[in-house]
């Protein structure tokens, strides 16, 4: 017999939290997430989308009172799909396809009675940079804000009849390797051109980047739809936020006259210093932060983000800035590795870039998606 209980008071919420840590507590792979960064998912006064949308958690217990799952399920009317879909997150769960099941039946049942068709997971109630996908190749310390699970939950979700919307696909290579024949090639061809210029993020000039960031963002993602704009207050803020861990090295923007037409946005992979944190933030783990960040060698930087200006797409651009940053923090740092943050395998765009980078893949997530009508055929996200 599973029980259920909503998730609404204190110790339920760190119940929430501390199921995870005692699932995965011989599993070394596993980064426990900050709590912050969950717990302000579920924040109204933190996450926008519950101005559009509405969410709730939800434990699973056995007949002795001990947790065996947990869940978050979500709508948000900005997630614009064919049919109306919300999402579930937050997924963990002993390895027991029925105790899986009537998790996932809870989750539709609340759906449901919301309007809605169809549900995605395990996904996030918020932007696809956190907390995203659930992890079906590549069981290695997560990255920073991303999913990190079982092999067993493939087979939970597709023995429940999920099926793979789209796939996260992860790649990664030497830090120090040459930068590709292709990218020399592109590199060659620009830096002839006087017009052309590549520089680093200074942090004291960090509001000029931000608005250039602001610039380049809003005009190469503004026809991926879905909400995807910023507002310059926005990245303003996500600048500030990012100024302590950001390394000036290793963030970069690309101008032609002057004018950004380019940006490739790395930053150290957090969790090698998180991981020392057992999920808390507070006074004392912000020393210790402070120490880890200071004395502990970080060895791995993480691709956030590569746009260019549509007109500039196809023109060898992102060859030239590449191996213009490449010069330089191969040069001016230790990191070892570098891996992207996950590509859509809609996003032929940015796979052909991975593949020019030399990259090999490395990590692999599946977005996947439950139709509540089972007669429906099932379409794969679109390419853009």
């Amino acid at each position: 017999m599973i029980s259920v209980e909503e998730v609404m008071n204190i110790a339920q919420k760190k119940e929430f939290l501390e199921f995870p840590a005692r699932l995965y507590k011989d599993d070394k792979a596993y980064i426990r997430p900050l709590d912050k960064d969950i717990e302000s998912v579920f924040d109204s006064s933190q996450n926008k989308c519950f101005a559009n949308g509405e969410s709730t958690r939800f434990l699973f217990k056995n007949k002795h009172g001990e947790t065996i799952g947990k869940v978050a399920v979500f709508v948000n009317k900005q997630y614009i799909e064919k049919q109306p879909t919300g999402g579930i997150g937050f997924f963990d769960c002993i390895n027991d396809q029925e105790t899986a099941n009537f998790i996932f039946d809870n989750c539709k049942e609340w759906l449901q009675k919301r309007g809605m068709e169809a549900m995605d997971g395990s996904i996030n109630f918020g932007e696809r940079d956190k907390f995203w996908g659930v992890l079906i190749e590549g069981f290695d310390q997560p990255l920073y804000g991303m999913n990190y699970n079982f092999p067993y939950y493939k087979e939970l979700f597709e023995n429940y009849g999920f099926e793979i919307y789209f796939n996260q696909l992860c790649f990664s290579r030497k830090a120090h390797a040459p930068t590709s024949r292709i990218f020399n090639i592109m590199h060659a061809k620009h830096s002839k051109n006087e017009l052309f210029s590549a520089k680093p993020v200074n942090k004291v000039h960090l509001n000029k980047f931000a608005e250039d960031f602001y610039t380049i963002y809003n005009k190469s993602w503004e026809s991926h739809g879905g909400g995807k704009q910023m507002s310059l207050n926005d990245v303003k803020k996500l600048f500030n936020n990012m100024k302590p861990v950001m390394n000036e090295h290793i963030a970069w923007f690309a101008y032609e006259s002057g004018n950004p037409i380019a940006m490739w946005i790395n930053i150290p992979d957090l969790n090698q210093w998180f991981k020392y944190l057992n999920g808390k933030f507070g006074t004392l783990e912000k020393l210790k932060f402070l120490y880890y960040k200071t004395f502990k060698h970080n060895t791995k930087f993480v691709g956030l983000i590569f746009g260019v200006l549509p007109e500039w797409q196809n023109k060898g651009v992102e060859g030239y800035l590449i191996v213009e940053a490449a010069k330089h923090f191969q040069v001016e740092t230790k990191f070892k590795d570098f891996e992207m943050q996950w590509i859509g395998d809609f996003n032929p765009k940015m796979l052909g870039l991975a593949k020019h980078l030399d990259t090999e893949m490395t990590r692999k997530l599946a977005t996947y998606r439950y139709l509540f009508d089972r007669n429906k055929e099932f379409e794969k996200h679109p390419m853009v």
